[in-house]
């Protein structure tokens, strides 16, 4: 899951699920859509009683019929998604990935992870990545995750990871790397004596982020639908070389060694701009605060980057009208933030002014954030019970990475060990 991470796979999808499904059908994908996602956040906020970022990689679908959770004989889809500890987590992460994660939680089999390993592949500050590990898991689990029914754990904790990253890498043409759109901007950004081998071969360990944990469902935002394409076909180049009867003569089960991953599309209206410019996504790499919401600010700060933020010289407040991109933006937050419908939103604004409008979104997400940051404040307090918390979800990641990983040795002929 790339700098979104596995949304990395963990990002956000920049296109419609509707454009997107035509895309990714035209390359043979099966897609699948998120459904019955509620966007009121009372439902799983945790309770006040009860500084990091990332890149994110996860949404699922909910079409398929819920799995019953009283049913033993019931196998539950896979999602595994994780974002990287670099920056700080965002209202765009959070809206975007994060909140998704609450719901899929309950009907899917959950594994999120701190991709630590991902936020080397560029300059960064190595006296911060270890506090800013623990500070993105505690949000996570701040945000709602429940750890009775999900994994939370951090990439490097599971060795796995590189080592399958490092068989896969041998069977995957540096062409289909090269091809790599996300290389090409930011290796031309940083220039070529700034640029690691690593940045050339991080969606390598996307792939083995995914097939490791034999996921059924990845997420396709914009930035990562090619990751997801190379995660595909080095998922089916592996099962060709290695799989089927050339692994059963090897004294394997034969078939295939990885499950060949699904997209899943995003529900609509979960892309959030800069609040400085509103047709540039909200990102971490922003140079300037002013451009995002961070789940941790002060309600000051809040207070003062929405007082600031773009806005236009046109009257009154609307959805979609593509010369006022920021208007949307803007909007399309406080229907998310405060779980109404469009429609509620666009009656209750439209005679609104520009100031109006401000000091009601700066108040919906002070008090949509704050019990996040009082549960935040509680769990990093306790480094005890947030390491067990990642103790054990490495435990269990590894049970299944180790699996696969053997089995893929077995298939390549290794020596057993």
């Amino acid at each position: 899951m790339g700098r979104l991470v596995l949304s990395h796979f963990l990002t956000i999808s920049n296109s419609s699920p509707r454009l997107a499904s035509s895309s990714l059908r035209a390359r043979g994908f099966q897609i699948r859509h998120l459904k019955g996602a509620s966007s009121s956040p009372q439902n799983w906020l945790p309770s006040p009683r009860s500084s990091a970022g990332f890149r994110c990689c996860c949404s699922v679908s909910l079409a398929q019929p819920a799995v019953s959770e009283s049913s033993p004989t019931t196998v539950k889809k896979r999602i595994v998604s994780g974002v990287q500890p670099t920056g700080s987590i965002h209202l765009g992460n959070y809206l975007g990935a994060i909140r998704n994660w609450i719901t899929l939680q309950n009907t899917y089999d959950t594994l999120f992870f701190i991709v630590d390993l991902h936020a080397i592949t560029l300059p960064y500050d190595a006296q911060q990545l270890s506090r800013a590990t623990r500070d993105t898991a505690a949000l996570y689990l701040a945000c709602g995750v429940d750890t009775s029914k999900a994994s939370v754990f951090v990439q490097s904790h599971v060795r796995a990871h590189v080592e399958l990253m490092w068989l896969l890498s041998s069977v995957a043409p540096v062409g289909w790397l090269n091809r790599m759109i996300q290389f090409k901007e930011k290796s031309r950004k940083a220039g070529d004596e700034n640029v690691g081998v690593a940045l050339l071969t991080y969606p390598v360990l996307m792939a083995s982020d995914i097939l490791l944990y034999q996921s059924d469902f990845v997420p396709v935002g914009e930035d990562q639908k090619q990751h997801l394409e190379l995660t595909r076909e080095l998922a089916e180049r592996v099962n060709n070389l290695f799989g089927g009867r050339k692994w059963k003569k090897l004294g394997g089960r034969g078939g295939a060694l990885f499950k060949v991953p699904e997209p899943l599309i995003p529900p609509v209206g979960a892309r959030v701009m800069s609040l400085t410019d509103g047709c540039s996504k909200m990102s971490k790499s922003a140079p300037s605060d002013q451009s995002r919401i961070n789940l941790l600010d002060p309600k000051d700060v809040i207070a003062n980057k929405i007082k600031r933020c773009k806005t236009d010289s046109f009257p009154g407040m609307e959805f979609d009208n593509p010369e006022r991109p920021e208007c949307n933006n803007l909007l399309s937050i406080y229907q998310l933030i405060s779980g109404k419908t469009k429609e509620e939103v666009a009656q209750e604004c439209q005679d609104m002014n520009w100031g109006t409008f401000k000091s009601l979104l700066a108040d919906a997400l002070i008090d949509h954030l704050y019990p996040i940051q009082v549960r935040y404040e509680e769990i990093i307090s306790d480094a005890a019970y947030l390491d067990g918390i990642l103790a054990e979800g490495a435990t269990k990641a590894s049970d299944i990475a180790d699996t696969t990983l053997n089995n893929v040795y077995q298939a390549m002929g290794f020596l057993r060990r």
